[in-house]
């Protein structure tokens, strides 16, 4: 392993994708740190030196910024609009004709779907920077807890500079990630997200080892080791339904008669289940949040949904949270797998599963293979989600315990992605790549 971390830093070409890669991972993480004009550092430190975080409405997507929001930095979004645009322009896919056409179009139409994704980040980092800085302005961003002032000048010029900054970080962050996809190792948008969780860990587990002592933290990495595994089993894991061709006469040439399969993955759906379950589940403590009065009694549906819906550690949450990750797993999956258009695929070159008819048979086959597929998937990302909500209860972790959730799942996959184009570059140069 050693040896083929070496050859791969000394290949020039894959060394300066390396170091660049590197380097834009750095400028990334630095700018976590830089605050936004008009913020006070001094008393954004003493409010997170409180303790005043856990529990946040934000406390998800401070995960994904690295703690960048929190911070208040000209990062503080992070990645998620990007994400979330991402997610809605595949999702309207399903909704408008034109942009399944622009699917179909090859490389052409993907460049436009990829603007359409660029200015609705935009978009969207403008809606998030308003709700960031209006948060910040109130304290409830700290959940109401620090009495200090975040942004001490809340004059319209300040406020505005404040969003346009924000909204442009966002859009760095953007070109950073295009960038690292095309001159680093490629995979630039989850190589951020994965330094921006993977930044957590030390001081989460840290948290765990101070307040919980070696025991607790001992278990607690061994609780990790078993995760890690089961979840690069799990992600590995595929059903592959075989496929042959038959053979045919191009001019004076005979094409086909070759054996292939279709790879049906255990979890198809990634992490966007998690996503989409724990951003519906966060709905309702935002429409508490915003319907509970300063003085008085609050009315008995906010109780109701503070009592049951905001806290992870409650059963009905986890219950809920785990059937929300097995429905959205099931959507998402059947909106981005179509039997039908791989089914007609196969019949236009001839290919045919063995024991089964080409066209709709093949079409109803394929369906029930992924249906059931889905359902250990489903359970597998449900499973995994709960575990730090498990840890809330058991040691009291916060909710972004590190080894568990939407944190592990894209870690994992991330680095097993890097890792085999890291690997199929190296085997380009060399007849040993980094895996044996």
């Amino acid at each position: 392993m050693l040896s083929a971390i070496g050859r791969a830093f000394r290949t020039p070409d894959l060394r300066r994708k390396l170091l660049f890669t590197l380097g834009i991972i750095t400028i990334f993480r630095m700018g976590a740190f830089i605050p936004a004009p008009g913020v006070d550092y001094g008393n954004v430190q003493q409010c997170l030196a409180l303790g005043a975080t856990s529990g946040g409405i934000y406390e998800f997507v401070n995960l994904f910024s690295g703690g960048a929001l929190l911070q208040v930095s000209i990062f503080a979004l992070g990645i998620m609009p990007y994400i979330t645009a991402s997610i809605i322009v595949q999702l309207l896919r399903v909704v408008i004709p034109h942009f399944q056409a622009l699917h179909e179009e090859g490389a052409q139409g993907q460049s436009k779907l990829t603007q359409y994704t660029r200015y609705l980040t935009i978009a969207l980092g403008l809606l998030n920077a308003t709700t960031v800085v209006s948060l910040a302005r109130s304290g409830a961003l700290f959940n109401n807890q620090c009495a200090l002032p975040v942004i001490p000048d809340d004059s319209l010029v300040t406020i505005l500079l404040l969003i346009i900054t924000l909204t442009a970080g966002t859009g760095v962050i953007m070109w950073m990630g295009e960038l690292v996809t095309e001159k680093g190792v490629g995979n630039g948008m989850s190589l951020l997200i994965f330094t921006s969780i993977a930044a957590s860990f030390p001081s989460a587990l840290g948290a765990i080892l101070t307040a919980q002592g070696w025991t607790i933290f001992l278990a607690v990495l061994a609780v990790g080791v078993l995760t890690v595994t089961l979840v690069i089993f799990v992600e590995q894991s595929q059903r592959r339904v075989p496929v042959q061709y038959a053979k045919r006469m191009v001019g004076r040439r005979t094409v086909g008669g070759t054996n292939t399969y279709i790879p049906i993955k255990v979890n198809m759906a990634g992490v966007i289940p998690v996503i989409f379950a724990s951003s519906m589940l966060y709905l309702p403590s935002l429409l508490a949040q915003f319907n509970t009065p300063a003085t008085g009694t609050p009315p008995e549906w906010v109780v109701w949904i503070n009592n049951y819906l905001v806290s992870g550690d409650h059963p009905l949450y986890m219950l809920v949270y785990f059937l929300l990750i097995v429905f959205f797993t099931y959507f998402y999956v059947s909106i981005t797998f179509n039997p039908d258009e791989v089914s007609e695929n196969m019949k236009k070159y001839g290919g045919f599963i063995p024991g089964i008819r080409a066209g709709r048979p093949t079409a109803e086959y394929l369906q029930y293979v992924l249906s059931r597929i889905t359902l250990p998937g489903a359970l597998y990302l449900g499973f995994v989600a709960l575990i730090p909500l498990i840890a809330l209860v058991l040691v009291g972790a916060n909710q972004n315990f590190p080894f568990g959730g939407t944190s592990i799942l894209i870690m994992v996959g991330v680095g097993l992605e890097t890792v085999k184009q890291i690997d199929a570059q190296l085997q380009q140069r060399h007849y040993e790549g980094l895996l044996r």
